[in-house]
């Protein structure tokens, strides 16, 4: 069975591999500092029915932050005050011998999931952002609906009403 469950010092970030070093790097290297310090929160996804439970599939880190309504489309920066709370998708990354196996949708409704459960239970927010690294990632994020931001393609958001309707 796969579960989702916050990094810990117990699964093994060292031989995740998903391509992409900078990515590997933060998981290895950086995510669980940065849980300890409260700067973000990353999840991992792994299978418990595995021989080696503790194995990374992938992961994705959230944190909240703070965006220029000016940046949003104009029928919805006309609504908001100067700056506009939301829960930024830093990371998402699935190892490299899970790719193409619908593991990177599992991550992106979690996170989905958990940014609803903040503004439901914790904190107010109007969406998702994410920044896309690339123009291969901007297609993918836009499968879901995201929208990139004024002036600003590779900066994208998703209202909080639309991940309701997805979820």
């Amino acid at each position: 069975m796969k579960i989702i469950e916050l990094l810990d010092k117990t699964h093994n970030r060292a031989d995740f591999n998903c391509s992409n070093e900078y990515l590997n790097q933060y998981l290895q290297r950086t995510a669980r500092q940065h849980n300890q310090k409260g700067i973000s929160r990353t999840f991992v996804l792994t299978d418990t029915a595995s021989e080696k439970p503790k194995v990374i599939i992938g992961f994705f880190t959230l944190s909240l932050c703070e965006v220029r309504s000016a940046k949003l489309p104009p029928s919805l920066a006309k609504k908001y005050p100067l700056t506009v709370p939301g829960v930024k998708l830093s990371r998402l990354a699935v190892n490299i011998n899970w790719q193409g196996k619908g593991i990177g949708k599992i991550l992106m409704i979690e996170a989905m999931k958990r940014a609803v459960i903040i503004t439901d239970n914790n904190a107010g927010v109007m969406g998702l952002f994410v920044d896309a690294k690339d123009e291969r990632a901007k297609q993918y994020y836009n499968r879901y609906s995201f929208a990139s931001l004024e002036d600003s393609p590779l900066e994208m958001f998703l209202p909080l009403a639309t991940i309701r309707q997805i979820i």
